[in-house]
């Protein structure tokens, strides 16, 4: 990975995060994904191995654990 952010310039740091996604209304959350953080405006690198790693999650569900209720706001009634 990069140490300078494409975009913004800002330094980039190697962190453990916690990737959320959705996929066809489902949202699945990913902890203890390696991924270049950057300090300023925090966009996220992933080497492409993590990256392809996430899309076998997201696509095949593998890897999951355990399940979460998740709340889901309206902010149309408020």
């Amino acid at each position: 990975m990069r140490n300078i952010c494409v975009y913004c310039g800002g330094r980039i740091e190697d962190k453990i995060v916690t990737v959320v996604k959705e996929n066809q209304g489902e949202v699945i959350i990913i902890d203890n994904v390696p991924a270049g953080v950057c300090t300023q405006c925090g966009e996220r690198e992933y080497t492409s191995e993590v990256a392809r790693k996430i899309e076998t999650v997201i696509i095949k569900k593998k890897g999951i654990k355990k399940t979460k209720t998740v709340p889901v706001a309206d902010l149309s009634v408020i």
